[in-house]
């Protein structure tokens, strides 16, 4: 009998045990200094061609976007929790928003993956007991995949191989003009 209790003690001392990656918000108040710590993030920053720029400057939602990344870097642990769920919203809205002229299969793969870790983010801010390293974590990974979002834009913009030989042959032909023109002297031109 007294190895039961013993047994049953003891399981319940291991079950009780805490996470030591997982913060109980009882155990950290909000005002603490691990809540108040600006948490590092990647500072390289994708930008975009002249010719995405042009597209994506007229879309409202990518713009409210690229300033809730540009504040999430550098935000306290504290700020990323609360805009968790504004963040979540943004990057739907991003999605659902998409004008047809960057609709591509890269494109929404990368919308995709920011809307999932916006989500992720959100759903770890609003646990009962916080999982600091996984916020910390999943925040870093958003202006990544931002980044990532951006490069595939750019890709839409990129020029082919095709655009380059046009480009090419058209050089050439002025070249050649140019030097037609040049060589016969200027009283039969």
């Amino acid at each position: 009998m007294r190895k039961i209790a013993l047994t049953i003690i003891a399981l319940a001392a291991i079950s009780c045990k805490n996470d030591p990656q997982t913060t109980s918000v009882d155990q950290i108040p909000e005002a603490s200094p691990a809540f108040q710590q600006k948490i590092e993030m990647e500072d390289v920053e994708v930008e975009l061609l002249p010719d995405a720029k042009d597209e994506v400057i007229k879309w409202l939602e990518y713009i409210t976007a690229q300033n809730e990344i540009d504040n999430l870097k550098g935000a306290s642990l504290n700020r990323i929790i609360e805009t968790s769920k504004p963040l979540s919203e943004i990057m739907q809205s991003l999605q659902n928003t998409m004008p047809k002229t960057l609709k591509a299969a890269p494109v929404d793969a990368r919308v995709n993956v920011l809307v999932t870790k916006a989500k992720v983010l959100e759903q770890l801010s609003n646990r009962r007991k916080l999982d600091t390293n996984a916020i910390t974590t999943t925040a870093r990974q958003i202006p990544i995949e931002f980044n990532n979002f951006k490069l595939q834009i750019n890709e839409l913009y990129l020029k082919t191989l095709e655009d380059f030989e046009k480009e090419l042959d058209e050089f050439e032909q002025n070249e050649l003009k140019n030097t037609v023109t040049d060589s016969v002297p200027e009283r039969l031109r």
